[in-house]
């Protein structure tokens, strides 16, 4: 295998690129291969997986998205360019879909969550999934196999308004409500070792 090496400048730092096989953009200034991309020396991103690296850096953003670029470069043992890089592209292949506040509901005055199974005739979707798509309180509306066509998660600020929304979703079929007591493991994200 004849490995090459291309340098060339990208704004205000060279980038180095080592690979089998070179294409490069002209218009664009960039290079792409089929191995690492290096930069400053360091590893930048591997193409369409996840390495360690990237795995740590999730993690890290997973606990705390507003966790300081340098920090995170310090933990994962690059340097801040190449870490910030690197989540650019996990951003950009949609590894991370975004970066969001975690809201606490009770603190906000939504004191009880509800899952509802609703059962929608499939000539009946074409209506519901612009209606449900606007109702602020549906946190998560899941298409499911089973008894039901849906599966919803509310919250609202009491049974009142739950039992009103209930009876809203009763025009597109039949309903089953299991309202929460207590919640034992909160929304969280997937792991990614």
């Amino acid at each position: 295998m004849n490995n090459k090496k291309i340098c060339y400048k990208q704004k205000s730092f060279k980038v180095f690129c080592l690979f089998s096989k070179v294409t490069m953009d002209e218009g664009e200034n960039k290079c792409y291969t089929m191995r690492d991309l290096i930069c400053n020396g360091e590893i930048v991103m591997k193409n369409d997986h996840l390495d360690a690296i990237d795995k740590q850096i999730i993690e890290i953003l997973e606990k705390d998205a507003r966790t300081p670029v340098k920090d995170i470069a310090q933990a994962v043992f690059l340097t801040a360019p190449a870490v910030s890089a690197r989540i650019n592209h996990l951003v950009n292949e949609k590894y991370i879909t975004g970066f969001h506040a975690s809201l606490n509901p009770e603190l906000l005055g939504y004191h009880i969550k509800a899952f509802i199974n609703l059962e929608v005739e499939p000539k009946d979707k074409k209506e519901f999934y612009p209606f449900i798509k606007d109702c602020p309180n549906v946190i998560e509306c899941n298409c499911v196999t089973g008894d039901y066509s849906m599966l919803l998660e509310v919250q609202f600020k009491s049974t009142m308004e739950l039992d009103q929304f209930i009876g809203e979703l009763q025009i597109y079929g039949r309903t089953k409500t299991l309202i929460v007591f207590s919640t034992c493991i909160d929304h969280r994200e997937v792991s990614v070792k």
